[in-house]
């Protein structure tokens, strides 16, 4: 897979935000549009809308691997397990890189002392959804 955190960090250059730089790198592995996807992640920045909650560069990654995984049933929806254990597995491993999820923290808001800037949360977040594409055979 070529290199996507690249692409990542060229969108978030681009003004979009954390969550919209992940998703929109990935957005054709996810099956939508960049223009979709975009919309879609709006109000993932900062946090979650700017509540400084969970970081937007897993979110965008999370919301690639729930369009892959997601069975689309909404009569059975059967497929909830299998995403939620993709899930803790990003955000674990990005836990284990990084100290937090929280973008309040890994920004040092309240500590003045940053853990991780938002290129390197892209990165760290693509990176780890290239690691998970992989595996599953992308």
């Amino acid at each position: 897979m070529e290199n996507r955190a690249a692409k990542a960090i060229e969108n978030h250059n681009k003004g979009y935000n954390c969550a919209q730089s992940v998703a929109c790198a990935y957005c054709d592995a996810a099956g939508m549009d960049e223009e979709t996807m975009f919309k879609v992640m709006e109000g993932f920045g900062l946090g979650m809308g700017g509540t400084y909650g969970t970081c937007g560069a897993v979110t965008g990654a999370i919301a690639v691997l729930s369009m892959r995984n997601s069975s689309g049933n909404l009569e059975t929806p059967d497929s909830k397990g299998g995403t939620y254990k993709i899930v803790r597995e990003v955000t674990e491993e990005f836990i284990e890189k990084n100290d937090s999820l929280v973008c309040r923290e890994l920004k040092g808001i309240d500590t003045g002392r940053m853990l991780r800037s938002c290129p390197g949360c892209i990165e760290d977040a693509a990176e780890i959804l290239a690691e998970i594409l992989t595996k599953q055979g992308e």
